[in-house]
């Protein structure tokens, strides 16, 4: 075990640490303790894991502190790993001298505008727990190719970058579970062009990751989300989202969850993913899918999107199953909720879910610009899609709109305004042209002009252009 104080350190939060901490790193016994004071640094610490072997960073549970004063990460974890996880692919090298570098216990934090907590690059099995970072850029920072990290009970806050920041990265094996990431300004975790396989995010306090706490001038509109991931070229499958508080406040372009595949046709770049049992609220989207395939949302309750609470575009095999979607009555009757949207979609379910939408139909946050919608669930230019056991109460002008849409079924869905006056002028518009639609047993309301207005002579008692 190295004390950095043996090396030459001070810890007095004046003095440069910089040099006795790599000293420590350099000379050490793997373990490098940091016993309690504030040890500033004016360069990164580079823990170069084939030159020094296994090595681990402790802060004496918690009770040490790393001042970032200088550009750059506080620490640069470096490995050589360059394969697969299957066992044949690593070297017996990095076995015995690079494998599980972990940070425990203790705090980074940055005296720099361009200061960063962590950066992780070509590493196996890297952990992180019990780790604060704050005011930095980015706190967490997984980059080129790494596998096995597992990052838990850690707090990200009030970072003006990201929280952790997977950033072209190849990456299998991610276990993300019970931290706080909030605060940071472009996302809590985000994911760009990058290689990610088997990533679970569960047990996590996930809020308030935009602008709106660091007011940086003309920096609200910059999409950002609690969990955004968006792969350019690459791609994201095997995703586990379970279980979270992921709730923001709104932001321009804002999501809570934001989900960005590319390749259209059959070969979206994102999915195969799970994202259910969690607390979704408070933004101007709550879930927004754009060219994914394979997610399966179910169990959440979600609440108070200002412009839809799920928004999917050009996705295909989406199950929506067992949510409420509502608002946040603790806000009075007037937020609204407000709605599903689906546009050029293909073969998805809706099933089990209740959506409703407020008494007043106005908003009470006042920033929220107000949008001009056809329903409170939108199917727009779709195929195949199935709505089996929902209910959809209080939409306006709408309950539910459909437009250029083929084999599209209802059944067993309760569809109507329970408000007095009613403010739908019918339960169901149906627009354009289709065919191999069909409604079945479903409880249809009469709005305040009729029950079910359709462009389209009803060919069957229920059974729409066909």
């Amino acid at each position: 075990m190295a004390y950095v104080k043996d090396f030459g350190a001070v810890g007095d939060g004046v003095a440069d640490d910089t040099v006795a901490i790599q000293h420590a790193v350099d000379m050490g016994e793997g373990i490098v303790e940091f016993g309690r004071g504030n040890y500033r640094i004016t360069r990164t610490i580079q823990v170069d894991l084939a030159q020094h072997s296994r090595t681990s960073i402790h802060g004496s549970n918690g009770v040490a502190k790393v001042i970032m004063a200088g550009s750059g990460p506080a620490f640069f974890f470096q490995g050589t790993h360059a394969k697969t996880a299957d066992p044949g692919g690593f070297r017996p090298e990095e076995w015995e001298h690079e494998r599980m570098p972990m940070v425990s216990g203790i705090e980074i934090t940055g005296d720099h505008p361009e200061a960063d907590g962590i950066r992780i690059e070509g590493v196996m099995q890297p952990t992180l727990r019990g780790v604060l970072i704050h005011q930095v850029q980015t706190a967490v920072h997984l980059t080129s190719r790494n596998r096995n990290v597992i990052i838990d009970h850690c707090h990200f806050y009030n970072n003006t970058g990201v929280g952790i920041h997977f950033d072209g990265v190849n990456l299998h094996q991610t276990n993300i579970t019970g931290n706080h990431i909030s605060y940071n300004r472009l996302g809590g975790i985000r994911i760009e062009n990058s290689e990610i396989r088997n990533l679970q995010i569960t047990g996590n306090d996930i809020e308030y990751n935009n602008n709106r706490a660091h007011q940086v001038p003309d920096a609200d509109s910059i999409p950002t989300a609690e969990i955004y991931i968006h792969v350019g070229e690459e791609s994201v499958r095997e995703v586990t989202i379970a279980s979270n508080t992921i709730q923001a406040t709104y932001s321009p372009n804002g999501a809570n969850i934001h989900l960005i595949g590319t390749g259209g046709g059959i070969d979206h770049k994102v999915g195969m993913m799970a994202i259910t049992g969690n607390l979704i609220g408070s933004q101007e989207t709550n879930v927004h899918l754009e060219s994914v395939r394979g997610v399966t949302l179910t169990g959440n309750y979600i609440y108070s999107g200002h412009h839809r609470n799920l928004w999917v575009q050009d996705s295909r095999n989406i199950v929506v199953g067992s949510n409420v979607i509502g608002h946040n009555p603790d806000y009075r009757k007037n937020e609204l909720a407000t709605g599903v949207r689906f546009e050029n979609s293909k073969n998805c379910i809706l099933q089990g879910t209740l959506i409703q939408d407020s008494q007043a139909g106005m908003h009470t946050v006042p920033e929220a610009v107000p949008i001009q919608r056809e329903g409170l669930v939108e199917i727009i230019g779709c195929q195949g899609m199935t709505f089996s056991g929902v209910q959809i109460l209080e939409g306006e002008p709408y309950c539910l709109y459909v437009e250029n849409c083929d084999d599209t079924i209802l059944n067993g869905c309760t569809i109507l305004d329970q408000r007095s006056p009613k403010q739908s002028l019918a339960s169901i518009r149906w627009k354009g042209t289709g065919a191999g639609n069909l409604i079945n047993g479903c409880r249809i309301g009469k709005g305040t002009q009729t029950d079910i207005e359709s462009d389209v002579e009803l060919l069957h008692p229920h059974l729409i252009g066909d």
